[in-house]
């Protein structure tokens, strides 16, 4: 093979892998108006862009832990290219919140945050009703049918998770701390997005194991 051959063909694989580096309970949303108040059941009921020749798959539940953090890295870093969201804050709720892509929300409705559906909102098809268990700020938790937004693609639940967050007065604060991935958690905690007093200990766990905080942008 002629060297200069061998040369494209190594780049365009490094290129590749290039862009392929780009739990257990999950905790409940404080307030029901909140888009973000979603399913958190730990039951089954609960439950891109490349080069030009290169295909990125999408996250999904029968990925391994490697895969699944390697298809959500593009999604993660366009909601920090759009809206300063950390990208390691991202992925880690992806994981946290679709246990791993699992969940009926994600493989059904390609909807891997748990967004409600109180109004459409910009990104989603539309809405479907799941069974549910919601939690009060108390600790009591209950089961419930709710409406979440589906989504045509993971890349669109991926925007969407981080519009409504950077749209949501609420998490304000939270984007003053967009380049600290734990402050932007604890201050994201702090303003009501969970009631599990360890959703910022389990969040930022998350981050430290899978070495997330290298995907980050400036």
């Amino acid at each position: 093979m002629l060297p200069a051959i061998r040369r494209t063909i190594a780049v365009a694989i490094a290129a590749t892998f290039a862009s392929l580096a780009v739990g257990a309970g999950v905790p409940t949303v404080a307030q029901a108006s909140d888009p973000l108040f979603s399913c958190r059941s730990r039951g089954p009921e609960c439950r891109q862009p490349g080069g030009p020749s290169v295909s990125l798959p999408e996250p999904d539940g029968t990925m391994s832990p490697a895969e699944f953090i390697a298809a959500s890295v593009p999604g993660a870093q366009q909601s920090r290219r759009e809206d300063g969201v950390p990208v390691s804050v991202t992925i880690a709720q992806a994981i946290l919140e679709s246990g791993w892509g699992r969940s009926a929300l994600s493989t059904v409705d390609k909807n891997f945050f748990g967004m409600k559906c109180n109004g459409q909102g910009k990104y989603a098809t539309g809405c479907r009703s799941h069974a549910t268990s919601e939690c009060t700020a108390a600790g009591a938790c209950f089961g419930t049918t709710a409406s979440f937004r589906v989504y045509s693609s993971a890349a669109d639940s991926f925007r969407d998770h981080g519009y409504t967050l950077a749209t949501l007065p609420r998490y304000s604060v939270a984007f003053q701390y967009r380049n600290d991935p734990n402050r932007f958690v604890a201050e994201m905690h702090k303003a009501g997005y969970a009631t599990d007093p360890e959703y910022t200990v389990k969040l930022t766990g998350i981050m430290a194991k899978y070495g997330l905080y290298q995907y980050d942008l400036p």
